[in-house]
């Protein structure tokens, strides 16, 4: 896989040499198990896969080239180019600006923007619309296009699906710019729906098997349907794609309810004519840090900790695979762990931070879960683990551990 050019300041020294050892003792990524960092009274159980993604590092590479090759333009990104605070910000301070926040409200003018400008479109992508507005304006959309190829993908499964005269279903967040983007591309091909989650499929199977007026249909997905979406007849034939940053398990889940779900309305012996099989839209990054995620209910530790954006959709997924099991504290970066004990953590349910106490147990030996989202730098872990090891008074240094 290709190397990408990343500033040094988002490398570290912990886990640069933990990902450099699994890399060389496990090449072909089959081995999910977690790696164990013992510093005498803490130990570390790091997943196996976490952190930057292939997307994020060319998203990086690209907007940081955008900074270097135009010191005397203007830069712009659509609106943040990944969700971590630590990178958005680093970026601001080297005066790039958002056109729009993640909700998608105006932040810069489009009047604003000018030919000369430099608007890096960020790893989610953009919708066909703003593509358009941008090349209206004489803006070069391709060269710092850092559009994850994943994403593309997606994009490129949802013409083929279109193609074939299916309609889109995408399992996503639809407020969520990638989410967004999408929608934008598969509804020039197809016509497109999105759904959240398991509840909003079942809604969606009650109204194909009849189970629901098309009024109430049209009510219950408002905002989330293409224009002239008609579900007479655009339900009969469907594929579904995702959001990459979704569940796996759960995109998986709800296409396997809406298979049955055909079945059930036109047989076994024609199902191929009603569902598509979508599977290699899930992003492999997804799938390899959700799956050692899952490893990671195999080991026994006081608690755990997930380091990211916390409007990252997949980091937010990590932690709910983990607190069922474990007290999850999710933070954005050191600085939420504060003295005496105390954190803040990111509740993904109220989204909200809460200050929690005596997060960490009083015993001897304490084992902490250590992951991160596919947007957080190494570095940011590893400032955070110096953090932990400096709160427990570790009697072995980070100089010290042998991998």
């Amino acid at each position: 896989m290709k190397k990408f050019d990343i500033p040094l300041h988002y490398k570290s020294p912990i886990i640069s040499k933990v990902k450099a050892k699994r890399k060389l003792e496990d090449p072909r990524k089959k081995d999910f198990s977690p790696t164990h960092l013992n510093f005498g009274n803490v130990t570390f159980i790091i997943s196996r896969h976490f952190g930057f993604c292939y997307g994020v590092e060319n998203a990086i590479e690209k907007s940081y080239k955008a900074i270097q090759e135009n010191p005397d333009k203007r830069i712009f990104l659509l609106s943040q180019m990944i969700h971590n605070p630590d990178v958005n910000n680093d970026l601001l301070s080297q005066g790039v600006r958002f056109i729009q926040d993640t909700d998608g409200t105006q932040l810069i003018p489009w009047d604003e923007i000018e030919s000369e400008d430099i608007v890096i479109i960020p790893a989610f992508g953009t919708t066909v619309e703003i593509q358009e507005l941008l090349e209206s304006k004489g803006i070069d959309t391709v060269k710092y296009n850092t559009t994850c190829p994943f994403v593309e993908k997606v994009w490129n499964r949802s013409a083929k699906l279109g193609d074939l005269e299916h309609t889109i279903i995408i399992h996503g967040k639809h407020k969520h710019e990638e989410t967004k983007a999408t929608f934008s591309h598969s509804k020039e091909n197809a016509p497109s729906l999105v759904v959240k989650d398991l509840a909003e499929t079942k809604y969606l199977a009650d109204y194909i098997l009849g189970k629901l007026s098309t009024e109430d249909f049209l009510q219950f997905f408002d905002g989330k349907l293409s224009k002239g979406f008609d579900p007479l007849k655009d339900l009969k034939r469907i594929g579904v794609v995702n959001q990459t940053t979704m569940l796996a398990s759960e995109t998986q889940e709800i296409t396997d309810f809406l298979r049955d779900t055909m079945i059930e309305k036109y047989g076994e012996a024609s199902i191929k004519e009603h569902i598509s099989d979508t599977r290699d839209t899930l992003c492999y990054a997804t799938n390899d840090n959700q799956s050692a995620t899952l490893e990671l209910l195999n080991t026994q530790a006081d608690l755990a900790i997930v380091v990211g954006g916390y409007n990252s959709s997949n980091t937010s997924h990590l932690v709910e695979l983990l607190e069922p099991k474990f007290p999850t504290y999710f933070i954005k970066n050191k600085g939420e762990i504060l003295s005496g004990d105390r954190i803040n953590s990111f509740n993904i349910h109220t989204k909200e931070l809460e200050e929690k106490s005596d997060f960490l147990p009083s015993k001897e030996h304490t084992n902490i879960i250590v992951t991160s989202g596919a947007s957080c730098p190494d570095a940011v872990v590893d400032e955070v683990i110096q953090k932990l090891l400096e709160l427990k008074e570790a009697p072995i240094t980070i100089d010290q551990i042998e991998l």
